[in-house]
């Protein structure tokens, strides 16, 4: 394995990128760089602009090398493609849409969220570079597993300006407030980093059909009922407030349902038992 950080190689500059990986040539690449400041993304045209070149045009470019010296281009996208408006809901094998004339639906408790052959319709700046990326990808190589996931959690990166998760900031907070306002209007999944790993491994193990993969744990949920979660787990008794997304007053919008639905791999754990794994682990 290699790995390299931005300071390696700055993916926004297509002939680096030619040079350095054609020197190598792996047999996989895994690109996990991404821009994730959402609401710093609709800022100005500055940061959108840095958003488009990281996490649209990039994945074109590894698209382009993986191509010409024929490796598998892995790359991970977001729910936040979706817009939240049009969910779609899961039939019953065999359905033919008459539901008078048929017993399928009986005791049948249907998914609702995104499918990896569902619309992309993204309603913020930054779904709009993650969609960009997808179509770059799939435009400039055959060989190609593009990974939607939402929510990741796990043990910080060490790098500098890494972001915490939300667990992290929450359980901080709840360590030092009494009371912690956290939002109840937007509902889809978590991912723990560990699990993501190891499916991603699987998926490139196993030789699946190349495509889209949509890779979360089991289980859906607000911000809120994941903070209640957290809590509980901790024995923290904090008082969590269910606020509206509006009361916060966020540059960018945020889909209100974007649960991602797998129908092409076994399914990961429940995230209360991921998280409880990581609460374990995490010193």
């Amino acid at each position: 394995v290699i790995a390299w950080d931005k300071e390696d190689l700055d993916i926004t500059n297509e002939s680096a990128v030619h040079k350095k990986i054609k020197v190598i040539s792996p047999e996989i690449i895994i690109n996990s760089a991404a821009y994730t400041a959402v609401d710093k993304c609709e800022e100005g045209k500055k940061e959108f602009t840095l958003a488009k070149k990281i996490n649209g045009l990039a994945p074109g470019y590894l698209a382009k090398i993986a191509k010409k010296i024929g490796a598998t281009l892995v790359h991970y996208s977001t729910d936040y493609v979706f817009s939240g408006e049009d969910p779609e809901i899961e039939e019953p094998k065999g359905c033919a849409h008459s539901c008078q004339s048929c017993m399928l639906h009986r005791g049948f408790q249907p998914k609702v969220g995104y499918f990896e052959t569902s619309q992309p319709k993204p309603i913020n700046k930054y779904g709009k570079t993650k969609l960009l990326g997808e179509e770059e990808a799939k435009k400039n190589t055959k060989k190609y597993y593009i990974i939607r996931t939402s929510k990741i959690f796990g043990k910080p990166a060490k790098a500098e300006g890494a972001k915490r998760s939300f667990f992290d900031v929450i359980l901080e907070l709840g360590k030092k407030e009494k009371s912690v306002k956290v939002i109840d209007s937007e509902t889809s999944s978590f991912t723990y980093a560990p699990d993501l790993a190891r499916k991603t491994k699987e998926i490139i193990d196993s030789k699946k059909t190349f495509g889209i993969y949509h890779v979360v744990n089991s289980g859906a949920c607000t911000w809120y009922e994941a903070a209640l979660e957290l809590y509980k787990q901790k024995k923290i008794k904090t008082k969590v407030i269910p606020i509206d997304s509006s009361a916060l007053k966020r540059k960018a919008k945020r889909p209100e349902f974007s649960v991602l639905l797998n129908s092409k791999l076994n399914p990961l754990r429940d995230w209360k038992e991921a998280l409880k794994d990581y609460l374990k682990n995490k010193n």
